[in-house]
C-alpha cells in the first residue's frame, strides 16, 4: 500500500481512542493530532510515539489545519461533548457553528481527500460539511448508523447465543432517537430471527438508548465508535469495496432525498461508490421518512 496519511481533527475522548486504535493497527504510515487545546494533542502525540518500538513505525505528531494539504482521510470528531440525558440533537446548535470554523480551515488545505465525519448529530454534521465543501458527495461520509448495527447485531447475536459477525442485521436512518431497525431483512444465514414482538422491541430499544446508558454510567462513548471509524478507514485505504452503514446524502431511496442518514453502501477508495437500496417493508418504509422529515426540520430551524 502506497503511503497515507490520516488527519483526526478533535482529540477528546473518541479522537484520541480512534487515533489509538488506528496506531495498533498500524493503518496509516502518518496520523496527525489537530486539537484547539494544542496541549492536549501534543500529550496524546507523545504518549503514544512512546509505543512505538513496540509497534510499527507509523509517525504521530500534533498538527495545525495546513497539516490537512495531502492527507487521504480527515476524521473530525470535534465538537461539544453529549451531556447525560442530552439527545443528540440538543447538541446541534452548539456544534454547528464549531463545525463551520473547522471546515474553513480544512477547506483552505485539502481538496482531494475523503471527509470522515463522527461529531454529533452524525447526519446534520455530515450534511453541513457537504453544502460547505461542494465535493463530491461520495467523499464526505458521515459513520452513520454502523455503530448502532453493531450494537443491534451483538444484542442479538447475545439473545441467541450466536457470534455477532454472523449476524445479518441493519438499523438504517438517523443516528439517533428516530432510527429503525429492519427486522424484516434481519437474518442468520438466511433464517429468519425467530423473536417475538416484545424480544425485538427490547432489543431495539436498549440499541437505540446505549449510548445515553454509557454517557450516564461514565460519560462518554469512544471504545465501539472508534472501532467503527477504524473499519470505514480500512475500507477506504485497502479499496475493500465493504459494505458499511455509513452515513451519505440519500436520492430517491425508498422516496427520501437531500439528507444524510445511515443506509448500507459499499465503501471503497473513492469513499462512497453505492448506495443499495434495501428491500424493506412499508412500515420501515413510513419509520425512514419520518426519520428522514426529522432531520430536515432541525437542518432548517438552523439554516433560518
Amino acid at each position: 500500500m502506497s503511503k497515507t496519511k490520516i488527519v483526526i481533527i478533535g482529540v477528546g475522548a473518541v479522537g484520541a481512542t480512534t487515533a489509538y486504535t488506528l496506531l495498533l493497527r498500524e493503518r496509516a504510515n502518518e496520523l496527525v493530532l489537530i486539537d484547539a487545546n494544542k496541549s492536549k494533542a501534543k500529550g496524546d502525540a507523545i504518549d503514544m510515539n512512546h509505543g512505538l518500538p513496540f509497534l510499527g513505525r507509523t509517525k504521530v505528531w500534533a498538527g495545525e489545519y495546513e497539516d490537512c494539504r495531502d492527507a487521504n482521510i480527515i476524521i473530525i470528531t470535534a465538537g461539544a461533548a453529549q451531556k447525560p440525558g442530552e439527545t443528540r440533537t440538543d447538541l446541534l446548535k452548539r456544534n454547528a457553528a464549531i463545525f463551520e470554523s473547522i471546515m474553513t480551515e480544512v477547506l483552505k488545505y485539502n481538496q482531494d481527500g475523503i471527509l470522515l465525519i463522527a461529531s454529533n448529530p452524525v447526519d446534520i454534521m455530515s450534511y453541513f460539511s457537504w453544502r460547505k465543501s461542494q465535493w463530491p458527495i461520495q467523499r464526505i461520509i458521515g459513520s452513520g448508523t454502523l455503530l448502532d448495527s453493531s450494537r443491534f447485531r451483538y444484542l442479538i447475536g447475545e439473545e441467541l447465543g450466536i457470534d455477532p459477525r454472523s449476524v445479518h442485521a441493519h438499523i438504517i436512518g438517523e443516528h439517533g432517537d428516530s432510527e429503525l431497525p429492519v427486522w424484516s431483512l434481519a437474518n442468520i444465514a438466511g433464517t429468519r430471527i425467530p423473536f417475538d414482538e416484545e424480544t425485538k422491541e427490547r432489543i431495539f430499544t436498549n440499541t437505540r438508548d446505549a449510548a445515553y446508558e454509557i454517557i450516564s454510567a461514565k460519560g462518554a462513548t469512544y471504545y465501539a465508535i472508534a472501532l467503527a471509524l477504524d473499519r470505514i478507514c480500512t475500507a477506504i485505504l485497502h479499496d475493500e469495496g465493504a459494505v458499511l452503514n455509513v452515513s451519505t446524502l440519500l436520492q430517491d431511496y425508498h422516496g427520501v432525498s437531500n439528507v444524510y442518514m445511515g443506509v448500507p453502501c459499499v465503501v471503497d477508495r473513492s469513499g462512497v461508490r453505492e448506495v443499495l437500496q434495501l428491500e424493506i417493508s412499508e412500515s420501515e418504509r413510513d419509520q425512514l421518512h419520518r426519520s428522514a422529515q426529522k432531520l430536515k426540520e432541525l437542518i432548517q430551524s438552523i439554516e433560518t
